[in-house]
């Protein structure tokens, strides 16, 4: 029998009246991995952050928090500023959704870890400096002695997550908390990363709290899974049973609402119909469900190509002399060719720093290429003044990644959307109103949201905005850069629909680009695979999923999190 290490009783948090978190209770044993999975706004960090009691002023905190310290229970709630100084790194340690923002940007990565060792531990500096580099041996990260002395924005995504993880283990906590670590992680830097906590918890005998949305890689690390919804628990069980007979509707909704299950085109199962038939078997949800296509056959005209990109190169400089001459160079897209089809969806898939993105934003001459041609429509758009460019613009289009970065947080929704109508001349002033609040409706959304700003929607509904506003001008090509990636899974299931409804509506062509091979291959009519700017395969989107020719293919095939 484990004993307990953690135990939550009844806790509640508030903030001005609106409740977060409502009267949960849960334990954590020594030795074991529990994961908390649920959408955003479900209360996951929310408590997470009780424990080490990091919420704001205004939060109202009720219940208790017994954290057993050497034969001891501490009532984190109640503890003093000086006895959660104690607890905070030494205790109970914290690895960040974000470690851009959660390092400090400008310090260097190792005097930031060196900082926590010397505050707790009673070693001198050279020692210190000593253990921070066998910590960056432990987390595995590269030329550990060369990452000490280098900044934030030096060292790459996952790596600086491992910088985060040796910051959390350096004083060799009993309890870690991983809040959401692998979100906006590519697949096989997620999968070295939980292979990495797993292996730190084991070695330590440690107690992990894992937070994710993603209930495929819990499913990879977790003991016991708890399901969050609303603010509040509404199973908690063995990893197992959680995933072989899951009680509560919203937990089934989370196991079947994933993109990897079904065919090209099925209309995706949502949380609302499992809550809103939560009496009728889950199959016939299911099967009702997978029923509303929108057609599964491959899209696009293979007889007329819309978009033609012909050697093309985007290079930044990596190294300059004294003088700024450019002494080496980045090749973020090397030599690249391929043809797009009248109508079809082209997915764009692989590691972070692969150069999907730079090559969608080569497109739009967002960045500009060194050489290369890129023919729409027959013509070179690398010749296109900047004026012309813009009267393109009309006619291609790009969804962001970050929706909350691409909106301006100074224009409300209406205006936002029915700038890109305004800026053109495409519609009388007096009419760009209804024209929006139409566009609203094709997304789900209403007339009351017109004036509201970005900061009062959620994740979801914020992508809504963006994808309305991308569409608003009937572009007859869109490219969508990891624009679900982000997202819950119930939520990434509502956009997927949405955007097969507005395919078969306005038939436009489009560059899906992911770092999720399954959502690739559910939307996505052909697949390009990208590694070091180059492509690695290019095929029907079933034949690279289930036939892969490439090792390259093969390695995020198997990093992709499975139940």
């Amino acid at each position: 029998m484990q004993e307990q290490l953690l135990a939550i009783d009844r806790l509640s948090v508030s903030f001005q009246q609106e409740k977060a978190v409502s009267d949960i209770s849960f334990s954590i044993k020594k030795g074991e991995v529990l994961a908390v999975v649920g959408e955003s706004g479900s209360g996951k960090s929310v408590t997470s952050l009780s424990i080490l009691q990091l919420l704001p002023i205004k939060a109202s905190i009720r219940g208790s928090i017994l954290f057993k310290d050497e034969n001891k229970n501490i009532n984190l709630v109640a503890l003093s500023a000086k006895g959660l100084q104690q607890i905070r790194g030494n205790k109970i340690s914290m690895v960040f959704q974000e470690p851009m923002s959660s390092l400090n940007p400008v310090k260097n990565c190792g005097s930031q870890v060196l900082e926590a060792i010397l505050l707790h531990k009673k070693i001198n500096k050279q020692a210190a400096k000593q253990a921070v580099i066998e910590l960056f041996q432990q987390v595995q990260l590269p030329n550990p002695g060369n990452i000490f002395y280098r900044y934030p924005h030096e060292i790459s995504g996952g790596q600086k997550q491992r910088v985060m993880i040796a910051m959390a283990m350096c004083c060799q906590p009993q309890l870690l908390i991983c809040d959401e670590p692998t979100t906006a992680l590519d697949v096989m830097v997620q999968k070295e990363i939980l292979l990495l906590i797993k292996q730190l918890q084991l070695t330590n005998n440690m107690s992990v709290l894992f937070i994710s949305h993603d209930i495929n890689l819990v499913a990879e690390i977790a003991d016991r899974v708890a399901i969050f919804y609303k603010g509040e628990i509404v199973e908690i069980a063995a990893k197992e049973n959680i995933f072989t007979s899951p009680k509560h509707p919203y937990t089934k909704a989370l196991i079947n609402c994933r993109p990897g299950l079904y065919k090209k085109g099925e209309r995706l199962p949502v949380v609302s119909d499992f809550l809103n038939n939560s009496n009728k078997p889950q199959e016939d949800i299911i099967n009702k469900e997978g029923n509303k296509c929108s057609g599964n056959k491959d899209s696009g005209n293979k007889d007329k190509v819309l978009l033609s990109i012909k050697n093309l190169n985007t290079w930044f400089p990596a190294r300059r002399s004294f003088l700024g001459k450019t002494l080496q160079y980045h090749k973020a897209v090397n030599n690249v060719s391929f043809d797009i089809y009248e109508g079809e969806n082209m997915g764009l898939v692989g590691g972070s720093g692969c150069g999907k993105t730079t090559l969608g934003r080569s497109i739009l001459q967002l960045v500009k290429p060194v050489s290369g041609a890129i023919f729409y429509k027959g013509e070179n758009i690398l010749l296109k003044n900047n004026r012309q460019m813009r009267k393109l613009s009309t006619d291609i289009q790009m969804i962001f990644q970050d929706p909350y970065a691409s909106l301006n947080p100074k224009l409300s929704i209406g205006q936002a959307i029915g700038e890109p109508l305004k800026t053109q001349q495409l519609l009388p002033e007096k009419f760009i109103k209804n024209k929006v609040v139409e566009w609203l409706e094709k997304v789900g959304l209403n007339e009351k949201y017109y004036y509201r700003y970005p900061h009062e929607f959620s994740g979801g509904q914020r992508q809504r905005i963006v994808i309305a506003r991308a569409l608003i001008m009937q572009p007859s090509f869109v490219i969508c850069d990891e624009c679900v990636s982000a997202l819950d899974v119930s939520v990434q299931a509502q956009i997927l629909n949405l955007l097969n409804d507005l395919k078969a509506e306005l038939n436009f062509t489009s560059i899906f680009i992911s770092h999720d091979l399954s959502v690739i291959k559910y939307f996505c009519d052909r697949i390009v695979v990208m590694n070091n700017g180059q492509i690695e395969e290019i095929g029907k989107a079933q034949d690279v999923y289930r036939h892969p020719q490439k090792d390259y293919t093969k390695k995020l095939l198997a990093a992709l999190p499975n139940l």
